[in-house]
C-alpha cells in the first residue's frame, strides 16, 4: 500500500530501475536520469522524499537538493555517491541532505533510512505548530532532529521540562524556544543561573520578600516568580539549589502559590517552570542531596541535548554559520576553511560543545579575516596527534636544510646558527637522512 511520493535521481538505469522496484511497495515511485528531469518533476509534483546521486555525468546532484530545500514543502534528501568521504558528507549536509550513503548501496540500510526518515516527516506533519529554527540551534542529525521534535510536542502544553546535558550544548536556547513556541510567548520569560547566586540571596530573589524580613530588607522585594507570571521561569543548573529552596520549589509546584519571605499572603501565580542541569539529578537523589518528590515534580518531560561530539555531522553547519555571523558582525571578510581543516575540525570532540566552537568561530574570523587557511595553520589542540607530529617534523626538517643553505653546507656553523650542540644537530641530519 503506497501513501508517500519519492523521486529517484541517477544516470544509471539498473540504479534506477532497481530502486524504484526496492520502493514501489512503499511509495508513488519517480524517477529522473539527469537533474533537469528532477526539476520539471519537482515543479509538477509534491514529493516527499529524493533519493539522488552526487555524480550524474557533468551534472551533481548538490543542485537537485538545492532545489528541493527551497519548496514549499520541503522533500527528505538523501545523496547515494561512489564518492565517499568527510567532504562529500560535508557538501550534502550543507546543502540540506537528512543523510548520505555510500555506493555500492546497501540496500537494506538505505531502505531503512527512507522509511525511518519517512516516518520522522509523517510525525512532524501530525503537530499543529511550526518548528522555526533559532539562530542559534542548527542542526539535521537525527540526534539533533529528535530533540527539536520532543521540543516541539511539548512546547505547547503547560508541563513542567527538565533539560540535561553537558555544559555548553545550548540548553538556555531550547528553554526559550519552549517559551517562544508556547501560548506564553508575549509573556515574561525570566531566566536564573542558580549556581551564581548564594543560597540566601537565591531564596529571596526566587520568592521575594517583605520589608523587615531580615537585616537590609527596607522595603518589599517582588521575586522572580511573580515577575515571570503568565510566563515562563528558567531555572539553569537546578542541582545547585539548597534544602530550603527545594522545599518552597517544591511546595510551589504542588499548590501553584507562593509566600514572600517575611510575609503571610498567599500569592497565586501562572508560571509554567523549565529547569536544566548539567548534573545527573538521580544520581543526586540517591547521594541525598535532591529530593526525590522535587526531581520527579521537575522531570515530568526531560530533554537531552546530546554533546556535540554524538552529532559531528552538524559540525560543518554550525561553523559555517557562526564564521559568517560574526564576518557579518564586525564587517570582515570570512576566512576560507580547507576541506582538511573541515575534516580535522569535524573529528575534534569539542569537549566545550556547541559554545567552545561558536568562541572558536569568532577567534578565527577577528584573527584570519579573508586569508585562506591550511591545516598547519590550526592551533595543535584541533589536530590529531600523528598530525601534529608530521607538522613539527616538517618545520624542523625545514630549519635543519635552511641553516645548512646559508652556512653553504658547514654543519658546525648551521648547528651554532641553530643554537643547538653540534652532536644534537648531527643526530637530526641522521633521523631525517638530510646528508
Amino acid at each position: 500500500m503506497t501513501e508517500g511520493i519519492l523521486l529517484i535521481v541517477d544516470d544509471e538505469k539498473n540504479t534506477r530501475e532497481g530502486l524504484a522496484q526496492l520502493f514501489s511497495e512503499y511509495f508513488d515511485v519517480f524517477t529522473a536520469s539527469q537533474p533537469i528531469e528532477a526539476f520539471k518533476l519537482m515543479d509538477a509534483e509534491h514529493f516527499d522524499v529524493i533519493i539522488t546521486d552526487l555524480r550524474m555525468g557533468q551534472q551533481s546532484g548538490l543542485s537537485v537538493i538545492d532545489k528541493a530545500i527551497h519548496l514549499p514543502n520541503k522533500p527528505i534528501c538523501i545523496m547515494m555517491t561512489a564518492y565517499g568521504s568527510i567532504e562529500t558528507a560535508v557538501q550534502a549536509m550543507k546543502h540540506g541532505a537528512y543523510d548520505f550513503v555510500c555506493k555500492p548501496v546497501q540496500l537494506d540500510k538505505l531502505e531503512a533510512m527512507v522509511l525511518r526518515a519517512y516516518q520522522e516527516r509523517k510525525a512532524s506533519k501530525t503537530t499543529t505548530i511550526a518548528l522555526p529554527r533559532l539562530s542559534n540551534m542548527l542542526g539535521d542529525t537525527k540526534a539533533f532532529q529528535a530533540v527539536l521534535e520532543r521540543l516541539q510536542r511539548v512546547a505547547p502544553t503547560k508541563t513542567t521540562v527538565l533539560i540535561t546535558g553537558e555544559t555548553g550544548t545550548g540548553k538556555e536556547l531550547i528553554a526559550q524556544q519552549l517559551h517562544q513556541l508556547s501560548p506564553r510567548e508575549a509573556k515574561p520569560f525570566v531566566p536564573v543561573h542558580c549556581a551564581a547566586l548564594p543560597d540566601n540571596l537565591l531564596e529571596s530573589e526566587l520568592f521575594g520578600h517583605e520589608r523587615g524580613a531580615f537585616t537590609g530588607a527596607m522595603q518589599r522585594h517582588i521575586g522572580l516568580l511573580e515577575s515571570a507570571q503568565g510566563g515562563t521561569l528558567f531555572l539553569d543548573e537546578i542541582g545547585e539549589i539548597n534544602a530550603t529552596v527545594q522545599v518552597k520549589l517544591l511546595r510551589f509546584l504542588e499548590t501553584k502559590t507562593i509566600e514572600r519571605i517575611g510575609g503571610r499572603q498567599i500569592i497565586p501565580l501562572d508560571v509554567r517552570l523549565v529547569c536544566a542541569t548539567h548534573r545527573n539529578l538521580r544520581q543526586e537523589v540517591e547521594a541525598g542531596r535532591f529530593r526525590e518528590d522535587l526531581y520527579y515534580r521537575l522531570n515530568v518531560v526531560e530533554i537531552h541535548l546530546p554533546a556535540l561530539r554524538e552529532r559531528k555531522a552538524d559540525i560543518p553547519v554550525l561553523l559555517d554559520h557562526y564564521l559568517k555571523k560574526f564576518s557579518k558582525e564586525n564587517r570582515l571578510t570570512p576566512p576560507q576553511l580547507s576541506k582538511d581543516i573541515y575534516k580535522a575540525l569535524t573529528d575534534y570532540d569539542w569537549p566545550g560543545n556547541v559554545r567552545e566552537l561558536r568562541n572558536f568561530a569568532e577567534n578565527m574570523v577577528v584573527m584570519n579575516a579573508g586569508k585562506t587557511l591550511q591545516l598547519e595553520d590550526l592551533s595543535a589542540k584541533y589536530l590529531p596527534h600523528s598530525t601534529t607530529e608530521s607538522i613539527v617534523t616538517t618545520h624542523e626538517k625545514s630549519l635543519l636544510m635552511s641553516a645548512l643553505a646559508k652556512a653553504n653546507g658547514n654543519k658546525t656553523e648551521a648547528a651554532q646558527a641553530l643554537g643547538i650542540p653540534r652532536r644534537s644537530f648531527y643526530r637530526k641530519l641522521e633521523k631525517y637522512n638530510l646528508k
